[in-house]
């Protein structure tokens, strides 16, 4: 059920080249509608993946049907299952069979805190709950069986940010925690942000 009034982004927005998206997804606000109420955040950090070209993509070595949803088509969400113990989840851009996504490191939250804060940890503070990508699966109840929804149907979408300025300036750095392609600077942020992940840059 949606509460607002900013349409979810089109599928022509991810059906664009990874950088372009990962980029743009910045200052873009996630949806997560669950049990008639929603949590929403502004996304401030993100990274790309390209398998054609990335050794670090999950799709680099070919299709298996822990990453099939990868390959498209775009729009979709990618949930994938990590360390035995974390989810992280992606959205699916370029053409279909491109296998090609960005992941969602970190969010500033604004609505539903106290939902998320009931899914992680009561005490945990307002900075925390959604800074790096397995914290954000958490605090947005995303697990593998979000793995293909819809990013323009109703259980998690991307809008606008009203108020948002696309002149805000953004920033690259190497992407974190891989040790393949690492030092290609494929990961985007919001400067200053103190809700973005990671060590300082």
């Amino acid at each position: 059920m949606r509460t607002h009034h900013q349409p979810p982004l089109p599928r022509s927005f991810y059906a664009r080249p990874t950088l372009d998206v990962a980029r743009d997804l910045l200052g873009k606000t996630l949806w997560r509608a669950s049990d008639a109420r929603c949590s929403a955040g502004v996304i401030v950090e993100t990274e790309a993946y390209i398998s054609a070209i990335d050794p670090a993509a999950h799709g680099y070595r070919g299709k298996t049907s822990r990453n099939a949803t990868m390959f498209g088509p775009p729009g979709h969400l990618y949930v994938y299952f990590t360390y035995g113990m974390h989810y992280c989840m992606n959205v699916v851009t370029e053409t279909d069979g491109q296998a090609a996504a960005v992941l969602l490191r970190a969010v500033e939250p604004l609505h539903g805190i106290d939902l998320m804060r009931a899914r992680r940890r009561p005490t945990i503070p307002d900075r925390d709950l959604c800074r790096g990508p397995a914290r954000l699966c958490q605090a947005f109840a995303v697990d593998r069986t979000l793995d293909g929804a819809d990013l323009t149907g109703p259980e998690l979408w991307i809008t606008e940010t009203p108020g948002f300025s696309p002149d805000t300036p953004t920033a690259t750095s190497p992407r974190i925690g891989i040790t393949q392609a690492a030092d290609w600077p494929w990961r985007f942020y919001l400067p200053g942000n103190r809700f973005v992940s990671g060590r300082p840059v």
